[in-house]
């Protein structure tokens, strides 16, 4: 069973209150499309929900059926956060595809299948071999994406996975996401409407330090 996620009063602030008093259960193996203004708070619910900050007030808690897992390495391995510039390594795009596999201590010949079956599914595998920082900004978020698929998180959080692309590789990105719709827990923020309703089992909106679902 994939992990599931609640949080419960969380709170943050900066010069400002940012998130005030979220309350929200996420289902295992659903998508959800984050909306919401410039402004709102998604990135900093983002760092939050994968556990690169902590909140000032609340707990954000993962749950495996009815057990909560603890905040440490194993759980941090269960979840990814793809942030819209995710820096590549200076080697081919098979080895940044394979790094998180390869960090994680997976075999060489099972990386390499892996970080091969995640770039068919981003339409890169024909690059393999190329230098990944020669790709293209597309083809570069392609890749990123295809490194966090390969590591098969149970929780996977994208800020604006489409931002800035044309229209080409937006629609990649956006069907590798469909294909892992069941199978993954997927929480994507979104400024565009059709891509949340295309995307999005459920659409949420940040708005006023505020977290609701929409009917």
């Amino acid at each position: 069973m994939s992990l599931s996620l609640r949080i419960e009063d969380l709170r943050k602030s900066y010069a400002r209150p940012v998130l005030g008093g979220i309350n929200y259960q996420f289902m295992p193996d659903r998508v959800y499309a984050l909306m919401g203004p410039n402004g709102a708070g998604k990135s900093t619910l983002f760092r939050l929900l994968a556990l690169l900050e902590k909140p000032d007030h609340g707990r954000v808690i993962y749950e495996n059926g009815p057990v909560d897992i603890l905040d440490d390495m194993n759980l941090r391995r269960r979840i990814t956060l793809l942030l819209p510039e995710s820096g590549l390594f200076n080697t081919t795009v098979l080895a940044n595809a394979a790094y998180g596999l390869r960090l994680r201590g997976v075999g060489r010949a099972e990386a390499k299948r892996l970080a091969v079956e995640a770039l068919a599914s981003v339409g890169l595998e024909h690059k393999a071999d190329q230098r990944a920082l020669t790709l293209s900004s597309g083809e570069s978020q392609r890749l990123a994406l295809a490194r966090a698929i390969a590591i098969r998180p149970e929780v996977f959080f994208l800020d604006e996975p489409t931002a800035s692309l044309d229209p080409e590789n937006r629609e990649i990105i956006e069907e590798a996401l469909l294909s892992m719709r069941g199978r993954t827990g997927i929480i994507l923020s979104t400024h565009d409407r059709t891509q949340a309703e295309k995307l999005g089992d459920v659409i949420l909106m940040l708005k006023d330090g505020k977290l609701s679902e929409e009917g």
